[in-house]
């Protein structure tokens, strides 16, 4: 599926999107319920508003995206990376 120029907020239900990539894309406002978003690419994305609910992520490449304020169950993103640097100075 080639969506192109989008403006609308987008609602993805039950949905098999695994291996799929967005790549340069604004998927503000997006919704991802009960969606299958393993083995795919977000890169260059920005995320604003996103809510993924109930899905795959296995295996899920995030890359060169805006991620702040973003948290999984409750802890925020940036605090998990800055904590995994810490950890493991030489992956920076």
């Amino acid at each position: 599926m080639d969506l192109t120029d989008i403006r609308d907020a987008l609602v993805v239900r039950n949905a098999d999107l695994s291996g799929s990539r967005f790549q340069d894309v604004n998927l503000s406002r997006t919704t991802f319920r009960n969606a299958d978003l393993s083995m795919g690419i977000i890169s260059d994305a920005r995320l604003r508003g996103v809510r993924i609910e109930n899905a795959d992520l296995t295996d899920l490449t995030l890359c060169d995206c805006r991620l702040a304020g973003a948290t999984i169950d409750g802890v925020p993103v940036e605090a998990m990376i800055a904590a995994y640097r810490t950890l493991n100075p030489e992956t920076d």
